[in-house]
């Protein structure tokens, strides 16, 4: 039987647009205003790409810093794995585009779409490449142009969500300079599909000028629905990634960047106050994909992490699904 290799974090990297969206600019297009969007949201501003960036930019750019902190020359990557719902393209994945610009000539690459959960999804999967001894250096971003797919007619969802990368690189422990995984998750409940769905473009609905007049390629969030699902989730998946440990041990907690409600209704379930939660909701919305890796990254150039405590990673999104992962600064 052959031994299963432990698992590090060797470097973190994110890149967000330079473009800030504040609230204000959704007060011409739908009935809304900055007190609204802060009240319910908690989201002041977001980013949106510049008109000739898409996902795979944010990709290179976040996926080289992780790179570089961890020190590890791209072309020596072994996989990379992208988490996203908005590639470039349908065909081919977003991750083949990646590893072309950064010259990872000898990686494996593709792509996985489980929404919001799509970090914690490539993470899961690097994390056993690497435990199984099949990779010795993986390549997880979470990545989204949602301003690409948002209807700005509809208030409920537009005002949510910004776009941005981030990536961490993951090696055999003994090569790591950080934090180590001890232990991940992974669920689904695709009863709840509904809740959060864009149902034009694919083998259901073709993309037809009818189905793009329907705004059938937009997102579309039943926000009552989904916010009872997330409080529990995140309570949940925190709780059993914590299991057998001390909230003394604790450093932080990176959420999914989904709502400032749904984290304080998460926490008011655990009994927690805020004071090691990870939150830049306010500054950059909510980037899917994106959200937990850039938050992450943040914690970690921050100077948040300390050595030896643990570290819980949790989002939750569409299908539905959810992904959790505990780690050993």
């Amino acid at each position: 039987m052959s031994t299963r290799v432990r698992v590090g974090l060797a470097g973190t990297g994110s890149y967000i647009p330079d473009r800030v969206v504040p609230n204000a600019y959704f007060e011409a297009l739908v009935d809304t205003s900055d007190e609204w969007i802060v009240q319910r949201t908690g989201i002041k501003e977001r980013r949106f790409n510049a008109p000739d960036e898409a996902t795979s930019d944010l990709s290179i750019k976040a996926g080289l810093k992780a790179c570089e902190a961890a020190g590890v020359d791209p072309k020596d990557l072994d996989l990379i794995i992208i988490g996203t719902l908005t590639p470039d393209h349908l065909l081919p994945a977003c991750s083949v585009l990646v590893q072309q610009a950064l010259g990872a000539t000898r990686a494996g690459a593709f792509d996985v779409n489980a929404a919001c959960t799509g970090f914690l999804t490539a993470m899961n999967t690097a994390e056993a490449f690497v435990a199984s001894g099949r990779a010795k250096r993986v390549l997880a971003i979470g990545a989204e142009s949602l301003s690409r797919f948002v209807d700005f007619k509809d208030r409920t969802s537009c005002i949510l969500f910004g776009d941005a990368a981030g990536a961490a690189v993951f090696m055999p422990l003994e090569d790591c300079k950080q934090g180590e995984v001890l232990r991940t998750t992974l669920g689904a409940d695709g009863s709840g599909y509904k809740f959060i769905h864009m149902t034009g473009g694919g083998s259901r609905l073709p993309p037809t000028h009818a189905t793009v007049d329907e705004g059938a390629h937009f997102i579309r969030v039943a926000g009552r629905e989904t916010y009872r699902f997330a409080v529990h989730k995140m309570a949940d998946t925190i709780g059993e990634m914590l299991a057998g440990h001390d909230y003394e041990d604790l450093c932080v907690v990176v959420p999914h960047q989904v709502n400032q409600r749904i984290i304080d209704g998460a926490l008011e379930r655990l009994g927690w106050n805020s004071e090691k939660v990870i939150v830049n909701i306010d500054r950059i919305g909510n980037t899917s994909a994106a959200s937990v890796p850039v938050a992450l990254d943040e914690a970690v150039r921050s100077g948040r992490m300390q050595k030896g405590k643990l570290v819980v990673l949790v989002a939750f999104g569409a299908g539905l699904t959810w992904g959790g992962a505990l780690l050993r600064w």
